[in-house]
């Protein structure tokens, strides 16, 4: 108590430097809290925009032909078939789960008893599940026995529910989609929001049968399973060149098909992360080493100015040791005082923006790891300890009668 109270009182005859020491300090731990829990609101974001889609998926659809090819104009539009997608699965290795999309042309009009509603009605094959994230609440998804037998069947989103059956069963119920009567036999939810949630799937051979699609597809979609980046480019390659086999494009006529492997995309985004962590850390790290340093100086400062009371104590009997602490727990109590300030002002500036952020935006719930918060804290109190040092051991060293000569 007796050195606590004595580091008090220096710390009262000299507030002003010491306070301007503990926000350099606070700034820098500040600083790095903020700009860490910046960079994770960035990820948190950029991860939100993939919430829907799987990241291991590569997706298909058709074009217009932009080159020449066997006596063939560019301009020629490109139409993809229940055959396009069965030859990818079967001719693609590494394919885990694939699915085509048949779009029913038109306003779709979506009927229940008194009750109706217009919704995106998506015509699709059970793997579809896997590549949207759909996530079944009630009842089933969709299966191949549904594909096989065109079974007039239909999963709903719970916001269709909420418009169509309100708070009432919905499995078993039957609903018309442009007069054609579908029989619910499940209900779901999705990762991707409300605006997903206002879908209806349909089996995909159902549709085409029933809404005049013959064997008309708008797209393919498939996952590439634990395949690298690398496996999954070859596949990208393997697929345009399966489809332009099949419906006479060259090879290298990219607006043809367009396809888009989200795996590089996804690949793309984690290396700007990690270029943004990195550089947060060095911004931070600076910014901490600047408050040492500052820390250093002043304590430097410090104990030149207590140099004829060093002179004193140690004429008094003080030991080399008890000047080293007196001078060591000086810097450490105030680094972490600021320290801690420092950390519980950023912690308290991200939560405040993260309550007033959108939810669907690029930045998101801006937050830091509370382990790698107070690790970061910990090593600026031992470095304010390292920084104290060298001023502790010039204090030390001082002769008592060159100290008493000091004035």
């Amino acid at each position: 108590m007796d050195t606590l109270q004595e580091i008090l009182d220096t710390i009262r005859s000299n507030r002003l430097r010491a306070a301007l020491t503990g926000f350099s300090v606070a700034w820098g731990i500040y600083m790095l809290i903020v700009l860490l829990g910046s960079g994770q609101g960035l990820q948190n974001g950029i991860a939100y925009q993939f919430r829907d889609d799987a990241t291991n998926s590569i997706f298909v659809w058709p074009g217009q032909t932009a080159l020449p090819y066997k006596g063939y104009r560019p301009g020629r539009q490109v139409q993809l078939t229940n055959e396009d997608r069965e030859t990818i699965r079967s001719g693609v290795d590494g394919v885990d789960h694939i699915t085509s999309r048949y779009f029913i042309s038109g306003t779709l009009r979506v009927r229940y008893r008194n009750e109706t509603g217009s919704f995106d009605v998506r015509s699709v094959h059970p793997d579809h599940q896997y590549l949207e994230k759909t996530i079944i609440t009630d009842g089933r998804y969709l299966n191949d026995l549904d594909i096989r037998d065109y079974r007039k069947v239909a999963v709903i989103g719970e916001k269709v529910r909420e418009v169509l059956f309100k708070d009432g069963a919905v499995l078993g119920e039957r609903i018309e989609i442009n007069g054609v009567s579908f029989q619910v036999v499940g209900l779901f939810r999705d990762e991707g929001g409300e605006n997903e949630m206002q879908k209806i799937y349909l089996p995909i051979s159902t549709a085409q049968r029933a809404f005049g699609g013959g064997n008309r597809i708008g797209s393919i979609m498939m996952t590439t399973g634990d395949a690298p980046l690398e496996r999954t480019e070859e596949m990208e390659g393997e697929v345009r060149h399966k489809l332009a086999a099949r419906h006479e494009f060259a090879k290298d006529d990219e607006r043809a098909v367009f396809v888009r492997n989200n795996s590089e995309e996804f690949d793309r985004f984690q290396k700007i992360m990690r270029a943004i962590r990195a550089f947060v850390w060095v911004v931070g790290a600076g910014t901490i080493l600047a408050g040492i340093v500052g820390v250093s100086n002043i304590m430097m400062i410090s104990v030149r100015e207590r140099t004829r009371e060093i002179g004193v104590r140690k004429a008094l009997g003080a030991t080399p040791w008890s000047i080293v602490s007196m001078v060591l727990q000086e810097s450490v109590l105030i680094t972490s005082v600021a320290g801690y300030t420092g950390l519980v002002a950023g912690v308290a500036t991200l939560e405040a923006v993260s309550r007033v952020l959108p939810a669907d935006t690029y930045f998101i719930r801006p937050e830091v790891d509370l382990a790698v918060a107070i690790q970061a804290t910990a090593v600026l109190i031992v470095a304010g300890a390292a920084a104290g040092f060298i001023p502790a051991r010039r204090a030390a060293a001082v002769r008592p009668v060159e100290a008493l000569r000091n004035e």
